[in-house]
């Protein structure tokens, strides 16, 4: 029998994490629960589930990467047969029927190190931000980069290549797929549901926050591995910089010498959000949901900036950036009765 194990992570999650759990025993042979200094009662549930419980030391720099390394660790001590680990977010739950679509794509194709599937968000018509995620998650099918947080990885190769790197605060999985690629293993993106994600946002500050942690992650990455031929989010920075710095400085600098003429620069702006729209309707988002995004996209690139600034700053300083969060602590119990899940429908 092939041995499949999970590592969650979470902090705080509520309902969101008895779901994760409940669907991770379905699936796997182990499961280990990595708990970042939660303030509820999520230690104590996930071990009545039958998860096994690392309690991070919180007194050391905290990252998802290091909750995973940790998790993972820990699972091939309970379980040395496992073969393949499913990464699951604490606000996730598994589908049904993925993780054996994915041990089958392992199984059959020796090359691929990392498969992951569709992230869909679970509440997607609560919010516009919820609605956003939805959209952010529809990547292209295939063979790709990189891979989210959830994803269905060879224990060998994770081991391999050292795992995370602890001290990336955002984009750590991107990270490690650079490694891996590097190592001559591929990534493939399956056609079939992964996850239920709850994204939890409600308010524009939450949106900025994560937006912020996105420009952060682009500018480590870039920092870590923008060298040729990688070029690693090397393009997502320059166009961060670009859009949010260079056309507002450049339309702002010339305006009294132009008469105010220069100030038409500006629409470029437009032009970038009728090209992120055009992208939009190609794969399938609709009039709605195309324009929305790329409002957001155009919107997005000043957050970024400053994530891009903040990391810049520290680096200078010579200290390292501690963990953007987004989510609110949890109003919800973990011993809340779980809703139906979308994913076990």
């Amino acid at each position: 029998m092939n041995r499949i194990g999970v590592v969650a992570i979470g902090r705080n999650e509520g309902a969101r994490l008895r779901r994760c759990l409940e669907s991770a025993r379905r699936y796997a042979d182990a499961v280990v629960y990595v708990d970042s200094a939660s303030s509820d009662d999520s230690v104590h549930v996930a071990g009545t589930m039958g998860a096994d419980v690392v309690a991070l030391d919180m007194s050391l720099p905290f990252s998802a990467a290091r909750a995973r390394n940790a998790g993972f660790e820990r699972l091939v001590e309970l379980a040395p047969g496992v073969q393949f680990v499913q990464f699951v977010d604490g606000d996730c739950e598994i589908a049904n029927g993925w993780t054996q679509r994915a041990v089958s794509l392992l199984q059959a194709q020796p090359e691929l190190a990392v498969v992951a599937g569709r992230r869909r968000e679970r509440f997607p018509e609560r919010t516009i931000y919820n609605r956003l995620c939805d959209i952010e998650w529809d990547t292209p099918l295939g063979e790709t980069r990189a891979c989210g947080g959830d994803a269905m990885m060879r224990v060998e190769v994770f081991r391999a290549v050292g795992g995370y790197d602890p001290l990336v605060i955002a984009g750590e999985e991107p990270e490690m797929c650079v490694r891996l690629r590097a190592a001559g293993w591929k990534i493939l993106r399956a056609d079939a549901d992964m996850t239920w994600h709850d994204a939890d946002m409600y308010r524009f500050g939450q949106w900025w926050r994560r937006t912020v942690r996105a420009g952060h992650a682009y500018a480590e990455g870039a920092w870590m591995h923008g060298a040729a031929p990688e070029r690693h989010w090397v393009r997502e920075s320059s166009s961060i910089w670009f859009w949010a710095a260079v056309v507002p400085l450049v339309a702002l600098a010339l305006a009294w010498s132009t008469g105010g003429w220069s100030l038409l620069i500006l629409a470029a702006y437009l032009v970038l959000w009728l090209r992120v729209a055009s992208y939009g309707r190609r794969r399938g988002w609709g009039a709605h949901g195309s324009m929305t995004y790329a409002l957001f996209v155009v919107i997005g690139k000043f957050p970024q900036l400053l994530g891009q600034l903040k990391f810049f700053l520290l680096r200078a300083l010579g200290r390292r950036s501690r963990v953007i969060e987004y989510k609110s602590a949890t109003t919800q119990p973990v011993s809340a009765p779980a809703e139906l899940s979308r994913g076990a429908q």
